[in-house]
């Protein structure tokens, strides 16, 4: 199979040359083909979303190169990363505008993955909010009814789900799930797995976990494992 992501000697250091120096990529080098899932297990600090932020972009790295599908992206702005990645981050409160409303989020998240130049002066249209309503219906949170509203009146995990339905609108080529259920309580968290098994079905996952604990013996990663599998069968 054909690569789609690959970092080569990676490398990222915070305050250099101060005291407070701190070496959080060296040499960091990976490969995932198409239609892989992947996880990666480590503690606090230990570099895991580090290495996200700097396959989005939030960064330009020290040393390396990042690859996607063929293209190098190494120096290439996180707004034209975002067309092709997605990105769940640890806080809820992340990956959302809370003054904005639901629907207009949705908006931007449409319109950004879009691959026109002159997207984000595009004006959506009703089929197309007809069309987030739909995808809000499959949560199953009853937001399809709540579009006028600031996602800043949502919970957690509501703002989580819908982060995600956000992120896989316009299904992107690499997601990156960064200790997405960590801030969330049991309940919410397997409310938001749920969502996350049949909204990325065949999608390549790149995923990260503090402990090997909260991963292994979560039934709904299990599920979700399975999905991914039996949609690269067929």
């Amino acid at each position: 199979m054909e690569k789609m992501l690959e970092l080569k000697n990676v490398c990222k250091t915070y305050n250099p040359g101060t005291v407070n120096e701190k070496k959080a990529l060296t040499g960091l080098n990976l490969v995932l083909e198409h239609g892989d899932f992947a996880t990666i297990v480590g503690s606090n600090g230990a570099g895991k979303s580090t290495m996200f932020n700097a396959i989005t972009g939030a960064f330009f790295t020290d040393e390396g190169a990042i690859i996607l599908d063929g293209e190098d992206i190494t120096f290439k702005k996180e707004y034209f990363r975002s067309k092709d990645i997605g990105h769940l981050f640890q806080d809820p409160l992340l990956g959302t505008a809370p003054h904005m409303t639901i629907e207009e989020n949705m908006a931007l998240a449409y319109l950004r993955a879009s691959t026109g130049k002159a997207a984000f002066l595009s004006r959506i249209s009703k089929k197309e909010k007809q069309k987030f309503r739909e995808h809000l219906s499959l949560l199953g949170m009853g937001l399809e009814d709540r579009m006028k509203n600031p996602v800043g009146l949502l919970s957690g995990g509501q703002r989580q789900a819908l982060t995600l339905l956000m992120a896989t609108m316009v299904t992107p080529k690499l997601l990156l799930l960064d200790e997405h259920t960590a801030a969330l309580d049991p309940a919410t968290a397997e409310k938001v797995l749920k969502v996350l098994s049949f909204l990325t079905v065949g999608m390549m996952i790149f995923a990260a976990f503090y402990g090997a604990l909260s991963f292994c013996f979560n039934p709904m990663w299990i599920l979700l494992i399975v999905y991914a599998i039996f949609s690269l069968k067929t």
